[in-house]
């Protein structure tokens, strides 16, 4: 019977397929971005987003080629709930899958993932190498220079902030928040 991994076993099921503190440092913060939306859009799921988050690139590190592929197989094979493993699988739509962002929270994912990585690139070039004080147009002005965070995919964050019907400064300014909302526990 398939089940649904609570947080806390979601990181320990990343951290067996994930040994670089990168990936696992990425996990967390898209987990904890994710928890912060789903308080206001899904507050009697933050569990839930929070373990999709963290689980959403479980097979990166060991299998770049097979992104959000592997990870389908890996979560069967662990006996994941299918739903977890479509929303996990969804934030490579367009990109290494034909997997549909369909609810909410997969349209959540498919934005921020990407997006966390570009504000935490923003941040590491300011004095503080925070995000505590880091403004929207700090990071619109690195936004719109495409050589700045490359393989962060400006297409799938406009893609992502449309699908969820949020205009891209309102979601950069939410991330930063929900970011913000994870120091200092967790250093970017």
């Amino acid at each position: 019977m398939s089940y649904i991994p609570t947080p806390e076993q979601a990181y320990e099921i990343l951290k067996e397929y994930n040994k670089d503190d990168f990936h696992l440092k990425h996990g967390r913060i898209v987990a904890g971005v994710m928890e912060y939306f789903a308080k206001e859009y899904d507050p009697e799921n933050t569990a839930y987003w929070k373990t999709v988050g963290m689980l959403h690139d479980l097979d990166f590190e060991l299998y770049p080629e097979e992104h959000c592929k592997k990870s389908q197989e890996i979560m069967k094979e662990l006996d994941i709930e299918e739903s977890i493993i479509h929303a996990t699988a969804s934030h490579g739509y367009l990109l290494t899958v034909d997997i549909k962002p369909e609810r909410y929270m997969e349209k959540v994912l498919y934005a921020v993932d990407e997006l966390t990585g570009l504000i935490g690139a923003v941040a590491l070039m300011r004095p503080s190498k925070s995000v505590s004080d880091l403004e929207v147009k700090s990071v619109m002005k690195k936004y719109k220079a495409a050589n700045f965070a490359a393989g962060c995919s400006r297409d799938v964050i406009n893609r992502g902030s449309e699908m969820m019907g949020m205009e891209l400064t309102e979601l950069i300014d939410n991330t930063i928040h929900a970011m913000r909302s994870l120091i200092p526990e967790l250093e970017i």
